[in-house]
């Protein structure tokens, strides 16, 4: 029974952790949509869009065609495709940050709107079971328990990721509360040397003027 919910909260855990983002939106001709996902570096990700036919069971119109581009925080390219009706994208971040995928249609007088399906995967959601069943020739228990082991190597890449984070985090709160020490102690000499300055200034002045 421990055993059990161990392995459901684990199952829990990995589809908390891996990301899977099925949306549709409309995108006006002649303007932009970027959508941003935060992926760590060595992940998988995954991504598949199309333009929805507004006339179902005739052609596509000519005018509903995206150009799309996928890049990473650095400007790295990983993706660009112009001018088409659907696409889809794979690759393995080399970098860790926000990917945008950044979706571009041309401007038609009059403006159309077009409606685009996008689903984006990243980490052990972006991996293609089935073709590892057909490949492996596995039951259903071993392709559960692969995806159990699968989800657990990510958890723990995951949690080491935010560990590293969380130091960098720490060094740089280090880093701040020192200048702000040194910054407060700086604000104190020039506020002290500026009432000493002014005392000095007040009783030479009475001095002039015989006053004390």
């Amino acid at each position: 029974m421990i055993q059990s919910q161990h392995l459901y909260f684990l199952l829990i855990l990995g589809l908390l952790s891996c990301t899977s983002e099925s949306i549709r939106f409309d995108l006006q001709s002649g303007h932009t949509k970027c959508i941003s996902e935060d992926i760590k570096s060595n992940s998988m990700t995954v991504g598949k869009y199309s333009v929805v036919n507004p006339n179902e069971g005739h052609p596509m119109p000519d005018g509903h065609k995206l150009t799309v581009r996928v890049t990473s925080s650095y400007g790295n390219s990983y993706h660009y495709s112009e001018i088409v009706e659907s696409g889809q994208f794979a690759f393995v971040a080399a970098e860790a940050g926000d990917y945008m995928a950044c979706f571009w249609a041309a401007d038609h007088k009059p403006q159309i709107t077009l409606t685009v399906d996008f689903d984006w995967k990243t980490g052990v959601a972006a991996k293609d079971w089935s073709n590892v069943a057909k490949k492996g020739q596995v039951d259903a228990m071993e392709l559960e328990l692969k995806k159990l082991y699968d989800t657990a190597i990510y958890i723990q890449e995951e949690i080491y990721h935010l560990r590293e984070r969380e130091e960098e985090m720490q060094e740089l709160n280090k880093t701040t509360n020192s200048r702000m020490a040194w910054l407060s102690f700086l604000s104190l000499f020039v506020c002290l040397s500026v009432a000493g300055l002014q005392l000095w200034h007040l009783k030479t002045f009475f001095e002039k003027k015989k006053l004390i």
